[in-house]
């Protein structure tokens, strides 16, 4: 089959299109024609080599861990899946990676609706069911006020529309330049940084109860002092968790088992016009490396995926 892949570690160049062995459905697993696949910066993390995950690697090595495709192989045990169906979801994500190739063997997955777009579902799989884990772990529900610090990424534009269609009221920190966007998803925009105590309190006169950091830039001490609480705020990106009484939910790649109900509840969000999928770009397979370069970067406005036509010439070896 023809995949996105690196063989040694290093900057986006050492990315490149060319053919591995299929892989194949085990137990509880779908395989899947790829049609879409998304990037994120662990994938960047695990390529550069500077990801602990990277030591585990066996080389070459396909990144990505989110897919949407139609499922051409199933495995013993499952059920409720044919083959021809259409779905999106992630790999298993202790193997990081897989996605980004003309097939990918999924652990979780949910159908797509049709009207969803490939690229959209491609790149939703780990960062819808992260958003549920840890609106769950907070028990965000209706009548809640939930902050969101670093709301404009992947998980964050997830997070602030699944809180919203929970009944929640949204507060989101975002760069100057995403404060649009974020009131496009339904949040309250502010910026981050110091000074968010008072920023908050002059948007919002009320009591804010729970507080999520998904930037991991040192806000935790002030998201405390907004709530009050260190039991109402969790993180996923600040590993300083413990020394201010946080939680820590593990991110992308791992975490608490949640049942895998998030993908199934926002492709009903989807198909109700309350959910969509934010893309900043999509690339071409062949465009790999200048996706990994842009997922390196700064602030992004929701998800990067890499879009795989239904017929590619597998690339010699």
């Amino acid at each position: 089959m023809f995949a996105v892949q690196f063989d040694r570690f290093g900057s986006p160049e050492v990315l490149f299109l060319g053919s591995l062995p299929e892989p194949h459905a085990g137990q509880g697993e779908v395989r899947v024609r790829v049609r879409a696949a998304g990037v994120s910066p662990v994938d960047v993390g695990l390529r550069a080599g500077r990801s602990p995950a990277s030591k585990k690697l066996a080389l070459p090595h396909i990144p990505g861990v989110d897919a949407a495709g139609v499922v051409d192989e199933v495995g013993p045990g499952v059920t409720g899946t044919a083959v021809g169906d259409e779905v999106f979801g992630a790999v298993d994500v202790s193997r990081l990676g897989g996605a980004s190739a003309e097939f990918a063997v999924l652990a979780f997955w949910a159908a797509k609706p049709a009207s969803m777009p490939w690229e959209e579902a491609g790149a939703s799989g780990t960062s819808v069911e992260t958003a549920t884990r840890v609106l769950d772990l907070l028990d965000v529900r209706e009548g809640t006020t939930l902050l969101i610090d670093g709301a404009a990424g992947g998980v964050g534009s997830v997070a602030v529309q699944l809180a919203v269609a929970r009944g929640a009221r949204v507060i989101g920190t975002g760069s100057p330049a995403n404060q649009a966007f974020l009131a496009s998803l339904g949040a309250i925009p502010t910026v981050y940084g110091q000074g968010l105590p008072e920023r908050v309190r002059a948007l919002h006169d009320g009591r804010v109860d729970l507080a999520l950091d998904l930037a991991g830039a040192g806000s935790l001490a002030e998201l405390v002092a907004i709530t009050g609480s260190a039991a109402s705020v969790v993180t996923i990106a600040d590993f300083t968790a413990s020394h201010h009484g946080v939680r820590l939910s593990r991110g992308e790649l791992g975490g608490e088992p949640t049942g895998r109900h998030g993908l199934a509840a926002a492709a009903a969000l989807f198909e109700e016009g309350r959910f969509r999928l934010p893309l900043q770009e999509v690339f071409s397979l062949a465009q790999a490396p200048r996706a990994h370069e842009l997922a390196a970067g700064g602030p992004r406005q929701g998800k990067i995926a890499l879009a795989v036509p239904p017929v590619l010439t597998t690339p010699a070896a």
